[in-house]
């Protein structure tokens, strides 16, 4: 018998579903490699703990950049494992039917390139589902009804900005911009303001620690004491930075996925801008979830901004939602097809 399986295949992390048993899987999309022979050491959260400290012949591999596929055959081999583990090694009878999903600004050929990585890994059937209308089911939003629901997926590679109604994306806006910049920001600012280079793992620590969009009041600043390498001694070295220096380091970034959201807004009808005025914006991905996010963006729009119930699962939870439900997959694969034509 075959199994259903909905895949959010992120830059940062790719969170797998299984029909009937909920979410089974949420790893980092990373894959470890020996250079020499090309054979797999780790997949996952084994991998991520490699990076950054593996001997020369080990290579810790993001396949997927900005949201799409950098490495065609390692982003198979990490699907592969991704089905195994999901449901068990795929013969010829038990080849899973997939939904994976994808950024909206994904082009043909780089939607073919995802099909084929499914197929190589052992899918039997694969449907593609664009993310930010996964997103809207997971978060619960009523995109088949004829009023328009806008959300906004700030992701690991990607931020995806979207109107929908009717089951179909009305106005849809895809900038490659997500939590990984923020990252390198972080790492560019260390280097350019203290001579100190820290390492990816280290900025995603920052982040998460102190990361802020919105100037803290005095009394709830944050600081961290970040440790790297001193680019002029070569020596360990510790400096401590603050949660204002981090703003000022995500700035570009934070302007992009404002200027993105003002011009999905711009092209939507004005019936459905009424819409989302009594709605409100919905927030998903992990990205969204730095601090003053949801404040920032309200303030700029002057429209009410909510995250959806649980931000970081909410395009898996789609998915598995459309699995279940062959109506509305179907509805939104022709949406979908329409937006191609």
């Amino acid at each position: 018998m075959s199994k259903e399986i909905a895949i959010d295949l992120g830059t940062a992390n790719s969170l797998v579903y299984v029909q009937g048993k909920g979410i089974v899987i949420r790893e980092p999309s990373v894959v470890a490699i020996k250079k020499d022979t090309g054979k797999v050491l780790a997949v996952g959260d084994e991998a991520k703990k490699m990076i950054g400290r593996t001997p020369g012949n080990i290579v810790a591999v993001k396949p997927l950049q900005d949201g799409f596929i950098a490495d065609f055959d390692v982003c198979a081999t990490m699907l592969k494992y991704f089905f195994d583990k999901a449901v068990g090694p795929t013969g010829f009878f038990s080849k899973p039917r997939v939904i994976i999903c994808v950024p909206a600004g994904t082009t043909s050929v780089e939607e073919r390139a995802v099909r084929d990585a499914a197929t190589q890994a052992g899918a039997k059937e694969v449907h593609v589902m664009e993310e930010p209308m996964a997103a809207a089911i997971g978060a619960g939003l009523p995109v088949s009804d004829p009023t328009g629901s806008m959300i906004v997926d700030i992701g690991g590679g990607t931020t995806d900005v979207a109107v929908i109604s009717l089951g179909g994306v009305v106005t849809s806006q895809s900038i490659r911009i997500g939590g990984d910049k923020m990252d390198d920001a972080i790492v560019n600012f260390v280097r350019k303001n203290y001579n100190l280079l820290i390492g990816e793992r280290t900025a995603e620590e920052i982040k998460m620690a102190i990361g802020t969009v919105h100037i803290l009041p005095e009394s709830e600043h944050l600081t961290y004491m970040v440790n790297g390498r001193d680019l002029v001694s070569g020596l360990p070295r510790q400096v401590e930075i603050s949660d204002h220096e981090i703003h000022l380091a995500f700035s570009d970034i934070i302007q992009s996925i404002l200027d993105a959201i003002k011009s999905c807004l711009e092209k939507t009808p004005p019936e459905l801008a009424g819409d989302i005025i009594q709605r409100g914006i919905v927030l998903a991905g992990g990205g969204s979830l730095i601090r003053g996010m949801d404040q920032l963006i309200s303030e700029e729009t002057g429209m009410p901004v909510i995250y959806a119930e649980d931000p970081m699962t909410s395009i898996v939870l789609g998915a598995g939602k459309a699995l279940e439900n062959i109506d509305l997959l179907r509805k939104v694969e022709n949406g979908h097809k329409l937006s191609r034509a």
